[in-house]
């Protein structure tokens, strides 16, 4: 039997740049993202996903900019995205000693992500301008 996860997930943004974290296992770039526990809503999960995954503090856009797929553990994962636009970024967070945490252009991210879904939706969400600089496609 197949079992659907549900996740939400956060592509943190500040001064033209997105954050990505080390995985668990230090061999892969991820967003932030994590099971949406019960009684949250998907964007307070990608917030505290943020906050525990990489020590960001900041504000997401009302709506999700996609979802993504992938398989984790025979199980297909479902990924809900938001944007985030970072207020602050701690020294100190809950997952900083198994994780790192990197500030990179958008063309670098999609680089180094290996779900296609995700990558595809790097390309939809952002504009790439000046090649330090990023712009979210609002239209």
């Amino acid at each position: 039997m197949t079992v659907w996860v549900n996740q939400a997930g956060v592509i943190p943004v500040l001064n033209g740049r997105v954050c990505m974290v080390s995985s668990r296992s230090g061999k892969r770039w991820v967003f932030p993202k994590g099971l949406i526990d019960p009684g949250h809503t998907s964007g307070q999960a990608a917030l505290m996903e943020a906050w525990e995954e990489a020590g960001l503090v900041g504000t997401l856009d009302p709506e999700p900019v996609g979802n993504y797929v992938y398989e984790k553990l025979g199980n297909p994962h479902h990924v809900l995205v938001y944007v985030m636009r970072v207020i602050e970024s701690r020294d100190d967070w809950p997952e900083r000693g198994v994780r790192d945490r990197a500030w990179i252009t958008v063309d670098e991210a999609i680089d180094r992500v290996e779900e296609p879904g995700l990558r595809e939706l790097l390309r939809r969400v952002f504009r790439i301008g000046h090649p330090d600089r990023i712009t979210l496609v609002t239209a």
